[in-house]
């Protein structure tokens, strides 16, 4: 069964897209634990990062990379972080995350936050612009 990551990139559930190239594709969470979060999967679905061969896991990165200097652009913060956690969602991701201080990496629910979708479209539109 497709992950809920899948059906994204096949466009069966709506999301906040960022950038998509032929291998990867990058949305933002819908429950960021910082305004600007995003996601960076692999269109290939597997559970666990380190499975990728490692011309496929070096592209991730890379394109990864590309979303955060855009990110960086975007949204006033002090850097971009980085988990890859993978416990909730069975497909392998990246978590970009803008940093303010100490603990925004924090994943805990009560952490999350939920915003208005226009808000959400414009973070999205802010963050593509600078790509």
């Amino acid at each position: 069964m497709a992950s809920i990551f899948t059906k994204i990139i096949n466009g069966e559930i709506p999301c906040y897209k960022v950038s998509e190239d032929e291998n990867y594709f990058a949305f933002l969470d819908i429950n960021p634990v910082s305004k600007g979060h995003v996601l960076v999967i692999p269109k290939i679905e597997d559970d666990y990062i380190f499975n990728y061969e490692p011309e496929y896991y070096a592209g991730l990165w890379k394109f990864a990379q590309k979303i955060a200097i855009a990110q960086k652009k975007a949204i006033s913060c002090k850097r971009i972080g980085v988990a890859v956690i993978g416990l909730e969602v069975p497909h392998a991701h990246i978590h970009l995350v803008p940093l303010h201080k100490e603990g925004d990496l924090d994943f805990s629910a009560s952490n999350k936050m939920t915003l208005p979708k226009e808000e959400m479209e414009e973070i999205a539109r802010v963050i593509r612009e600078q790509l």
